[in-house]
């Protein structure tokens, strides 16, 4: 990245909070309602050389002249607030001069390329509740000599600061126990903890990186939409790291690991959020290429761009076959979970049958011996008029057993007859046709003919 003419911010993040001064507002009805939300939004404003320079400017949505232009970016923030409550910020601050379909085409969900007064505007926006993580929308206003973006949350790499010293421009060197500090000299080297090289591995593209300053409103437009892939590229390498490490503690873990991921829905979570990229990545095949196709009609966006532009889009389709795999895998484990949870409760119903197999018969002795009736053995019931009573009514649960297993046994029985005729009736058919071809041989050869086979 090249050296802007501005200090950067004490927190190093590219945007800052902005305030409109009333000042730059003719009139006092719009200063009254650019007051209504003050610092919701981050917002950063740009111009352009054409040079490869920039600087930081003033917010007034002014379009830039000759080789010059502008690029104004919001971002909003990642909260419960409702679309509606979005499209609020958005007028705050971006009308005049933008009017209402303006906002409605940059704030609302779904896929979204064509031209609104004049200005070629696409949208990426997922539908997703904006405080989750896995929620992307970015939208962009595009004009000869400026650009207007909205984005939900932070894109990393998408603004422009003045370069500092990088850590990635440094010579590392192995960590040594004697070190307790983060970072640390050691000759001609600088010591990295493993915590930020666990950090910088999850991230495809740092933001120490080499950030190519655009020249032309194109190369911006180029820009923004990397970064977007980029961003969605970065989001998949981490979730595709965690699953790695969920593996291995499933490998290594035992009862009270799976139970907990089963209890916890970590993995139909986890699939709900691969559903969500995937949908972002559908939503930008879709919008992309009809940029390239609209783009590619203008004669201030460059050929070389369009080129970019068809790149961006192949590396889209590569994304979505590997958010595909991932989601095919996270399908996977939670199959071996399901089938790990089914034989727990398999095992659990098996120890229930051998208790009841155990105290069934105790419980048949003592219903028996607890029958109100007369006749009863080793009782002192001595009246002859109910002597009989137990054994009728142990007739009675006979008759009743035979009864019960005579329906569970009368399919099978059935079947074994009907088979045993069918067996029948094909070896006293086999018999007689053997007799009689034996008969037929015997008078044959008698008479010295052969038989006709």
């Amino acid at each position: 990245m090249d050296l802007a003419q501005e200090e950067p911010s004490g927190d190093g993040e590219m945007e800052e909070l902005v305030r409109v001064s009333s000042a730059s507002i003719p009139l006092v009805e719009n200063h009254l309602q650019r007051t209504h939300f003050p610092g919701m939004v981050r917002q950063k404003a740009y111009i352009f050389d054409g040079l490869g320079n920039f600087y930081n400017k003033e917010w007034d949505l002014a379009e830039g002249g000759d080789r010059e232009f502008c690029w104004y970016h919001v971002e909003l923030p990642k909260g419960k607030q409702k679309l509606s409550q979005s499209a609020q910020y958005l007028i705050d601050v971006l009308c005049p001069p933008l009017k209402l379909q303006d906002i409605l085409s940059l704030v609302s969900n779904g896929p979204f390329c064509g031209h609104v007064d004049g200005a070629l505007v696409f949208r990426v926006n997922s539908p997703g509740p904006p405080s989750c993580n896995f929620t992307f929308r970015l939208a962009a206003r595009v004009t000869e000599n400026s650009v207007i973006t909205v984005s939900l949350g932070r894109v990393p790499r998408l603004g422009f600061s003045p370069v500092g010293q990088s850590l990635l421009s440094e010579i590392p060197s192995i960590e040594s126990p004697s070190y307790y500090s983060g970072e640390m000299k050691e000759g001609s080297g600088i010591v990295i903890r493993e915590h930020v090289l666990e950090f910088l591995l999850t991230m495809n593209h740092s933001e120490e990186a080499d950030n190519p300053v655009p020249k032309s409103v194109s190369n911006l437009v180029v820009h923004i939409i990397d970064t977007h892939v980029d961003h969605l590229q970065d989001v998949v390498t981490k979730l595709e790291m965690e699953l790695d490490s969920v593996e291995l503690e499933l490998d290594r873990g035992g009862f009270a690991l799976k139970k907990e991921m089963l209890d916890d829905r970590r993995f139909p979570k986890m699939h709900l959020n691969l559903q969500r990229i995937l949908q972002v990545i559908a939503h930008g095949e879709q919008v992309f290429p009809r940029v390239k196709e609209k783009c590619s009609s203008k004669h201030w966006f460059a050929s070389e761009d369009i080129s970019s532009l068809e790149e961006l889009i192949g590396r889209l389709r590569r994304l979505k076959e590997n958010v595909g795999f991932l989601a095919n895998r996270v399908t996977a484990i939670q199959a071996g979970l399901d089938s790990w949870q089914s034989e727990q409760i398999n095992r659990k119903l098996y120890y229930l049958s051998f208790l009841s197999i155990i105290f069934l018969p105790l419980s048949v002795i003592t219903g028996v011996f607890g029958m109100n009736v007369g006749g009863v053995p080793w009782t002192v019931q001595k009246d002859p008029a109910v002597k009989d009573g137990f054994r009728n009514v142990v007739i009675l649960c006979v008759a009743m057993l035979l009864l019960v297993l005579l329906c569970f046994i009368f399919p099978a029985l059935y079947t074994r007859l009907t088979a045993w005729h069918r067996r029948r009736s094909l070896r006293r058919s086999w018999s007689q046709n053997r007799r009689s071809f034996l008969k037929r041989t015997i008078g044959i050869q008698d008479r010295g003919g052969h038989v006709r086979i």
